[in-house]
């Protein structure tokens, strides 16, 4: 396609176009020791300075040193002791606010002896060669809570910003994930607190290799302990952590290739300088290298075609396939970020689909950078901006940029020079109005990003032969990352599918047509829709895993929610009236709502591309339109909002309605076309499918549930009421390649359930590893030694992770083998030895070095008050007498993370019960006195301030969490010295410890 030749190109690429592995392996080096010299030795060989440098006043010479450098400026001994206590080492400033300096403010002013001011750089931005790496080991910090012993960091002018934690070979990768987190709780924070500002963790055990940023950590840190006062968009565990990789996706693991790769000089300067990007949320994304790719290409493509003045043709653009929940929206942000501050460029459109206006992406970009972008409600609106020459980013529809083009047919922004990026360009940017667009302007670069991309096989625009393909379209493909990209990476979650048959065919009928309109009154019975409410209400529960607890931004959640894709409005009208029907009558509790709104073609088109649904209810027919008005004023009366189908207010419902489903309040959502494509909800893993879905459609409707939260949501929940097994496939291989339905799909329940030969290798299922676990480790028999208790954890912590598959599967039930007994005996036993090993890691840091605990996956598995109760209640009928319900009664304690903490409080109940106890009412008496017994013996021992820590409590029960920074927590201290350095600090930590020891006893208790 190209006219012209290129004769170099990226050179100056980040990420490596294709690299191929070392044979001098990382396997090599056996003890972590060797791993680390053959390290360090290798960035000395790429031009990082080796320094042993092993304390902090070491480290903080060194780091005037590098600035000095670095400014080509001698600072005077108090210019030095004012500017390090002032700008870098400031005692208020925590990991955010040294985050920020590095990616924000990294230009600092000294105040001069001559009391002038002078810029001083922490990093070169502009000449990143200019900025001086070098390497230190074995740094030592005595000033934490416990002494701790660093293994490499990366120095970068003197200032810590790149810290490595290496492994020996065979030790779980998320293992050195954890020390991390004991590094951040005992000791980052101490001393010089330099180490506060790193921005990128490495952890690495040879073999394996992965980085993430320091927000991933510090949240994940917050998210364990409860203190934070608001969790951050769950990206906060092991599961977040991500593979380097080369431009074509293949991952480099190794510590040898990824030193080569990720840790040369340009690269991890581009990344630390170009590719982070820190959120008006507080949180620092690092980019990921398709991501970086992709970025590259576009702006490579824009340099390069500018050069050969080939603007406004198909050749100066391009479009990039990422598939869907891979960060498309961060990609194109700094795309356009990156392409606005080129000098030649005047202004970056990105054009998004009219539903996602003002909402979506304005709300992204608005996260990514407060004020980057602009964003618009009307047409008058966006030619102020499009005349502005201050607003370099512009947000828009493709609707409203239609109707600039159209009123203002010779306008100089046509001249301009502008990089138009178009988001799903799968969508509705195949008609009339991107060739009007692209016909107006005269000096552009078209660029599009689609997870689903039209080929020539799945192209339907015959009424523009010339127009088909989203190539024709766009130009070039300039980068790839495909669903089994992602899925191989942990990027995005695999589909586990349900076919459920509703529709049993005649076997006389002949005739096709007449097979299909049979088919068709079949889909739509009322008998059917009954029997698929009936199957949904009775599976609900455990699709969406409600009796799996997690956290979610602080609150505490009990499962997933879901959405329901339906074929049409009538149908939708259906469903909803028959779940409101049938909920009342079994009288259980399911949150529905439902959205529509007027599209051309409900049903399934050719090309399998769903339809966009605008905000044109008017549209609608008339009993469609009272049904909508019907179903918001419902929601209304159960959220006590004011929205209607008219105008804005459907708009506003429609923002509301994606805010609670994101939020988890919203159990079911009945769609038509809205919501499945381009609507990113992480607590979402169920779609129930009753719609016909094909290519395009299909892949961006499940794509739905496969966003990654947690280590509880292993998969996406897909439950088809229709056959869609050959589309399914179909999509698959089109997105994927023909291999792909075994890496995009799990296994069949035989398969987790007795086990598969996989590559000559048999993996074992469900029913052997219990028989084995039996066999080893009676329930009822004291595990002794250390090597049976770590083969142990591995075997029960694999279990835990087939049981969580296995539950949404709905032949499991009755095929757990275990009794609830002993299942909840044997997880006693795991928790038990969680505390155990987690004691002796103070002590010595290799004790849990090969062991990983399911801890997340536990949590979901807990039993409730409610429950304890219950035994309580027989336990009491039984005249106290029946030891088993006692027994049973310790051990559903020692399973549950939440209740064991509360142990003493249910012992000391129990204890006092008699034959005239009122089990339910004594209880809520009994927990009252208790709990303002030991507030009022807290307040005394550590003499708090009463009125304000009372405020303080009931502020956290009502919050679910303790807040301990703020404000708030410094209220309720009693009178400390603030220059009694250590000791104020020691003495708030200990007061804080016993706070969340108050609330972890008394919280859940519903008293």
């Amino acid at each position: 396609m190209n006219q012209y030749n290129i004769v170099m190109e990226m050179t100056n690429a980040t990420v490596v176009a294709e690299y191929e592995p070392l044979k001098k392996k990382s396997d090599s080096y056996q003890s972590e020791a060797a791993l680390e010299n053959e390290f360090i030795k290798m960035l000395s060989e790429q031009g990082y300075e080796y320094l042993k440098i092993n304390d902090s006043k070491a480290l903080i010479s060194n780091l005037r040193a590098q600035l000095e450098i670095l400014n080509d400026y001698k600072f005077s001994d108090n210019e030095w002791d004012r500017f390090y206590k002032n700008s870098i080492a400031n005692n208020n400033d925590g990991i955010v606010q040294k985050t920020k300096k590095i990616q924000e403010d990294h230009i600092q002013v000294l105040k001069k002896d001559d009391g002038t001011s002078r810029n001083i750089y922490l990093i070169d931005k502009k000449n990143i060669h200019n900025n001086i790496l070098q390497v230190i080991n074995q740094y030592v910090e005595k000033g934490g809570n416990y002494e701790n012993r660093y293994d490499v960091s990366v120095l970068v002018n003197g200032l810590p910003l790149i810290h490595i934690e290496l492994k020996r070979r065979g030790v779980a990768l998320k293992e050195a994930f954890n020390q991390i987190n004991r590094y951040q709780r005992d000791s980052f924070w101490a001393g010089s607190g330099l180490y506060e500002y790193i921005q990128i963790f490495v952890i690495s055990n040879g073999t394996n290799t992965k980085y993430y940023s320091n927000t991933t950590r510090e949240s994940h840190i917050k998210e364990n302990t409860q203190t934070q006062t608001k969790s951050k968009k769950t990206s906060n565990s092991f599961e977040f952590t991500s593979y380097w990789a080369d431009a074509s996706n293949k991952t480099i693991p190794d510590l040898v290739d990824f030193t080569k790769t990720f840790f040369s000089k340009h690269t991890i300067l581009n990344i630390l300088t170009k590719y982070c990007v820190f959120t008006a949320e507080e949180l620092l994304l690092v980019m990921r290298p398709y991501q970086i790719a992709a970025t590259e290409r576009i702006l490579n493509k824009i340099q390069i075609s500018t050069n050969y003045k080939k603007m406004g043709t198909i050749e100066s653009g391009g479009y990039i396939w990422h598939t869907t929940g891979s960060g498309k929206t961060l990609t194109s942000f700094k795309t356009a970020q990156l392409a606005s501050k080129l000098d030649y460029i005047d202004k970056v459109l990105f054009v998004v689909d009219r539903k996602d206006l003002d909402y979506q992406t304005m709300r992204e970009y608005d996260r990514f950078e407060k004020g980057a972008a602009n964003g618009n409600r009307n047409t008058k609106i966006l030619q102020k901006q499009i005349e502005d020459d201050n607003a370099k980013i512009i947000v828009t529809t493709i609707q409203k940029l239609s109707e600039f083009v159209k009123r203002n047919p010779k306008h100089p922004a046509f001249q301009k020079h502008l990089v138009l990026i178009f988001d799903e360009c799968h969508r509705s940017q195949f008609g009339g109005m991107h060739i009007s667009i692209a016909k107006s302007f005269k000096n552009y670069h078209l660029f599009g990003f689609t997870g689903t991309p039209i080929f020539a096989k799945n192209a339907t625009n015959k009424s523009n032969p010339n127009f088909c393909t989203t190539e024709q379209a766009f130009g070039d493909k300039l980068h790839t990352y495909t669903i089994v990209d992602a899925i191989n990476d942990g990027n995005v979650l695999p589909f586990r599918i349900d076919y459920v048959n509703t529709i049993k065919k005649k076997d006389e009928i002949k005739d096709k047509e007449v097979a299909r309109i049979d088919e068709a009154g079949a889909l739509a019975d009322d008998k059917r829709v009954k029997k698929i409410v009936e199957y949904i209400i009775e599976h609900f529960d455990q699709k969406t895993k409600r009796s799996s607890y997690y956290d979610l931004k602080g609150q505490r959640m009990s499962g997933f929610n879901s959405m329901f894709a339906v074929a049409s409005i009538d149908m939708a009208k259906k469903y909803y009236l028959e779940f409101k029907k049938q909920l009342e009558e079994k009288q259980k509790d399911l949150t529905i709502a439902t959205i529509f709104s007027f599209a051309a073609n409900e049903e399934d088109r050719v090309d399998g591309i769903i339809d966009d649904e605008g905000f044109e209810t008017e549209l609608l027919d008339k009993s469609s339109r009272e049904f909508l008005d019907f179903a918001i004023s419902e929601y209304n009366k159960k959220f006590k909002t004011n929205f209607s189908s008219e105008g804005n207010g459907f708009q506003d419902y429609y923002k509301d309605l994606s805010d609670k489903v994101k939020k988890r309040e919203v159990d079911l959502l009945i769609v038509v076309n809205m919501f499945l494509t381009g609507f990113d909800a992480t607590t979402l893993n169920t779609l129930w499918v009753d719609k016909n879905l094909k290519q395009h459609g299909l892949i961006q409707a499940f794509s739905r549930t496969n966003r990654i939260l947690n280590s509880v949501k292993s998969y996406g929940n897909i439950v088809c009421f229709r056959d869609l097994q050959e589309e399914t496939n179909d999509a698959i291989a089109l997105f994927g390649d023909k291999n792909a339905s075994g890496i995009v799909l799990l296994r069949s329940f035989e398969d987790y359930y007795y086990g598969y030969d996989d590559d000559k290798k048999h993996i074992m299922g469900y029913e052997e590893k219990i028989s084995q676990l039996i066999q080893k480790y009676p329930p009822d028999e004291q595990i002794i030694g250390e090597s049976a208790k770590r083969d142990f954890i591995i075997s029960f912590g694999s279990i835990l992770r087939l049981r969580n598959i296995l539950s949404s599967f709905d032949k499991f039930k009755g095929m757990e083998i275990l009794s609830e007994g002993d299942f909840q005996n044997y997880l006693g036993k795991y928790e038990d030895l969680n505390e155990e090993f987690k004691s002796k890691s103070e002590d010595s840091e290799s004790i849990k070095d090969d062991l990983v605990f399911e801890m997340e996956l536990v949590r979901q598995l807990e039993v409730n008050i409610d429950y304890i109760l219950m035994l309580v209640t027989k336990y009491h009928k039984s005249n106290c007498k029946d030891q088993e319900i006692r027994s049973s009664i310790d051990k559903a304690i020692r399973a549950s993370l939440s209740l064991r903490s509360k142990k003493d409080l249910i012992d000391g109940f129990i204890n006092k019960i008699n034959a005239d106890t009122d089990v339910m009412t004594d209880w809520a008496k009994f927990v009252k006195e208790q709990k303002e017994s030991d507030l009022k013996d807290l307040i005394k021992e550590e003499n708090l301030k009463e009125s304000e820590t009372r405020n303080f409590i009931d502020h956290s029960f009502r919050d679910g969490q303790v807040k301990t920074i703020g404000t708030d927590i410094e209220k309720i201290l009693p009178p400390m010295g603030r220059f009694n350095g250590g000791n104020r600090n020691e003495r708030k930590q200990a007061i804080i410890e016993k706070l969340l020891k108050f609330f972890d006893k008394y919280f859940g208790l519903g008293v």
